[in-house]
């Protein structure tokens, strides 16, 4: 009798713990343990020149969602430069897309061919940012022309939501992206006006930004927003705008900072974002061989 209750018991035992598994398989959190993948980059389209389409065909080759690092319809982000431009090229890929507004958009009035193209990814017209949640990472697109949306400081409609969006969100791992980048080498694209961004970041732990507006790559130590390196709770800078538009001379010196760089290499960056870890790799376009990759933990 003993052996036979022995039996059912362990035969009881071996089916709730399949039923516990096929449950924690089932709820949302338990998808997050998942490595996810993410590519993009900016200043991208311009019919004049072709390497959008090269960059273009790498994002068909990488899954997952596509970033946009602003400036994306080259040179006014007009309603005729997203459709002749861009949409052939990177617009094959808008389903994927989660965009960030550029400066250069803006130059056609309150972006308005942007937001028609990319309509509810792009965020509200009156706005231009928002967030999302891929894998167990919070990502954060951001609008750095501050001048058009009531400003970045920490006190503005901006930096109020990003404040509540991140404590809402309290991610192991963050991520943030917007075209202008806190620092860059040379002595004309550094822009101070997205450090209250960088400060509520750095102030929630995030891990990585994203930019572009340089026409170049570069991949920043891990700093503070004073811009001191700080490998405990330091955010990792990446410039990536190599989307297509070529040029990115530089003048002045190289930001000491800066891990790795290469001017005129069209290309993507590829990030895979896992539980505690991201890894990332620049891919050039087909005939370049620039690349560089590494991997790093979450704080």
């Amino acid at each position: 009798m003993s052996k036979t209750v022995l039996v059912i018991s362990s035969m009881a035992a071996a089916m709730l713990l399949a039923c516990i598994v096929a449950v924690l398989k089932a709820t949302p959190g338990a998808s997050k343990a998942r490595t996810v993948t993410l590519v993009g980059a900016g200043d991208i389209a311009e019919c004049e020149f072709n390497q959008d389409r090269k960059t273009a065909r790498l994002l068909g080759k990488i899954p997952g969602p596509v970033f946009t690092l602003g400036d994306s319809a080259y040179p006014d982000g007009t309603r005729a430069q997203f459709r002749e431009c861009y949409d052939p090229t990177w617009g094959k890929y808008k389903k994927r897309t989660r965009p960030a507004v550029g400066d250069q958009e803006y130059a056609t009035s309150g972006a308005k061919p942007y937001f028609d193209y990319f309509r509810w990814r792009a965020g509200k017209p009156t706005r231009g940012y928002y967030s999302y949640d891929r894998g167990s990472w919070h990502i954060v697109a951001l609008n750095s022309n501050c001048e058009e949306v009531g400003g970045c400081d920490y006190k503005s409609t901006q930096g109020r939501w990003l404040r509540k969006d991140l404590a809402n969100h309290p991610a192991k791992c963050t991520l943030a992206y917007f075209h202008h980048p806190l620092y860059a080498s040379g002595t004309t694209h550094d822009s101070p006006k997205v450090k209250p961004f960088w400060h509520i970041l750095y102030n929630h732990h995030a891990e990585v930004i994203l930019s572009g507006h340089v026409h170049r790559y570069e991949r920043f130590a891990r700093i503070r927003p004073s811009g001191e390196r700080s490998s405990a709770r330091g955010i990792r800078q990446f410039i990536v705008g190599t989307g297509g538009k070529l040029g990115g001379s530089q003048k002045g010196p190289d930001e000491p900072r800066v891990q790795a760089k290469k001017i005129g290499a069209p290309g993507v960056l590829k990030l895979e974002l896992g539980s505690g870890f991201y890894r990332w790799k620049f891919v050039p376009v087909a005939g370049r061989h620039y690349t560089d990759s590494g991997r790093a933990r979450c704080h």
